[in-house]
């Protein structure tokens, strides 16, 4: 049977406009964190517990996610995670208490974002472009989540100017359901009999596989960093800056510039990877952001030293994505890329859990955000360090044994 692909241009379209509802949206999430905990009377650990569940649910959900993407196409998973991502937009909107706030915002939407980000998009990606450009596409992919950061934080902060926080949600919850019918694009030709006439390992041998592979765990133990780093600062640093006395439109044009220059860097990181060796990559983000962070804190606070800063964040925020996801895809291969892209993604949700969840308690208990600024250091150098014993070569393996009913 003659293989039939999607073509690069359809699936790279497609898949950017899905990521960049998808990513776009969550990027904003700590525009509302000041008005809705006012609104309820809530203190910020009850904003960033609900931030923490959903980063948790995203990365423990997308593994389930993935797998049936793998199994059965990521049609039905993308539309399925655009109709939970409205419903959790509705119920942020209309949440009475802190409990059903957590259920919504973090249950419904993590959901809703482990069918629609990139484990799920990066599947098609590895299996429709070859190889020798599969690093290139997931940058421009990951680019396309930056430019939504970018195009979705001002628009949403002017939502919520001219509409009021909860009518801003409402408006979005219509927005996210474009996800559905963008997901055709991404209707892979003949998926079914293509992984039926394939040898194929069966999930739990090629789960074994990769946990007992070392370059797999040093992998995830980065992503966690990564994870713990970014939804930190995206979440808490509006916070933070209003804290300091700068003006809120400070915080709203320094997460744009973030998305803008993370256009860039994610581009470039999965260009370069086609070239350099990706463990080295990811050890030089890491490293970097941590100097980044410690710039920061050491300078004047200024609205120049802050856009500094979120530039050069930026530079590095996302761009660990292409080369993280297209390592797994060079070891492993790309029959269960969604899954195991999943199982890595899940370490940075936990990341993301951590960070997010201490920056509200922490702040709560102290009244600053100081102490978990320094860990964001302390774990970046960690991360860098890890990353550098990384094996890049594809896994030799035997021949492949197709278990029963294997998925």
């Amino acid at each position: 049977m003659t293989e039939q692909r999607l073509s690069a241009t359809q699936v790279l379209l497609c898949g950017a406009l899905i990521v960049t509802l998808s990513m776009g949206i969550r990027h904003g999430f700590g525009l509302w964190l000041q008005p809705l905990t006012a609104a309820h009377g809530w203190p910020r650990e009850s904003f960033a517990l609900a931030m923490a569940v959903q980063n948790l649910a995203w990365g423990v959900l997308g593994i389930g996610a993935g797998m049936v993407a793998d199994r059965w196409g990521p049609y039905r998973v993308l539309w399925a995670g655009a109709v939970l991502y409205a419903l959790g937009l509705v119920g942020m909107a209309l949440a009475s208490s802190a409990t059903v706030f957590a259920l919504t915002a973090g249950v419904l939407i993590g959901a809703a974002q482990a069918g629609t980000t990139y484990a799920i998009v990066y599947g098609v990606i590895g299996r429709q472009i070859e190889a020798e450009r599969r690093s290139w596409a997931m940058g421009v992919a990951a680019a396309a989540g930056s430019f939504g950061q970018f195009l979705m934080v001002p628009l949403e902060g002017w939502l919520i100017e001219q509409l009021g926080w909860q009518h801003a949600l409402l408006a979005l919850a219509v927005a996210v359901l474009a996800i559905g019918p963008l997901a055709l694009g991404l209707r892979e030709p003949n998926f079914h009999a293509a992984r039926a006439a394939a040898p194929t390992q069966g999930v739990m041998h090629a789960l074994r596989e990769a946990l007992g592979t070392r370059s797999f765990v040093l992998l995830m133990t980065g992503y966690f960093v990564c994870g713990f780093q970014v939804v930190f600062i995206g979440v808490h640093m509006p916070s933070y800056l209003k804290d300091q006395g700068l003006a809120p439109q400070v915080a709203s044009t320094a997460l744009a510039l973030i998305g803008l220059f993370n256009v860039a860097g994610t581009y470039a990181a999965g260009a370069l990877g086609q070239r350099l060796a990706k463990r080295k990559i990811l050890a030089s983000i890491y490293a970097l952001r941590s100097v980044a962070i410690v710039v920061f804190l050491n300078a004047p606070l200024s609205p120049a030293s802050v856009y500094g800063f979120a530039a050069v964040m930026g530079l590095l925020w996302l761009s660990t994505v292409p080369p993280t996801n297209a390592l797994v895809a060079q070891i492993f291969g790309v029959a269960h890329l969604s899954m195991l892209g999943g199982f890595v993604f899940f370490s940075h949700q936990v990341g993301s859990f951590a960070g997010v969840w201490l920056g509200g308690l922490l702040y709560d208990r102290t009244g600053s955000y100081d102490i978990v600024w320094w860990q964001a250091i302390t774990l970046g150098v960690l991360a860098a360090v890890v990353n550098l014993p990384i094996r890049e070569a594809p896994l030799v393996r035997g021949p492949v044994r197709v278990a029963a009913g294997a998925t």
